[in-house]
């Protein structure tokens, strides 16, 4: 068991699917650090200083200016400001594996196309094999074509 184990573990796809996952992480702290930390600062300051962190919807009766203030006090909110930076998150990370994938589908080997099985009889048009000297259809001789 333990030797199935070790040649299950030791197939490529498995350390490849092991790789991928440890840099799609990652890449995913990079891309929310870009977000929150770079972009959405600046489009904040374009759209009024609006600081999306702090963009909420306050369930309580008591007020709080931030959403760090609310859930220190436990109060219920709905942030649809952190709901807008993931979703900002998303899509980067989105467009960039599919710019990714893009460009390993230009770098992958198109198969070699696969010669012909049959050509055509030039007396009855009808598909034979390529090796035939005789149409089977309608029996002509195919040996100088």
């Amino acid at each position: 068991m333990l030797k199935e184990f070790k040649e299950f573990i030791m197939r490529g796809n498995v350390l490849d699917l092991a790789v991928g996952i440890i840099i799609g992480g990652a890449f995913g702290k990079i891309v929310s650090s870009f977000v929150s930390d770079i972009l959405m600062p600046p489009l904040g300051l374009i759209m009024g200083k609006v600081n999306f962190a702090d963009m909420f919807i306050n369930l309580s009766d008591k007020p709080y200016p931030t959403v760090a203030a609310a859930k220190a006090a436990g109060a219920p909110t709905i942030n649809y400001g952190m709901f807008i930076n993931t979703v900002i998150d998303f899509v980067i990370v989105a467009f960039a594996i599919y710019l990714m994938i893009q460009q390993v589908n230009r770098l992958k080997k198109k198969p070699a196309e696969a010669p012909p099985a049959t050509k055509d009889c030039p007396f009855c048009c009808t598909a034979v094999p390529i090796k035939a000297i005789r149409c089977p259809h309608c029996t002509s001789s195919l040996e100088s074509n």
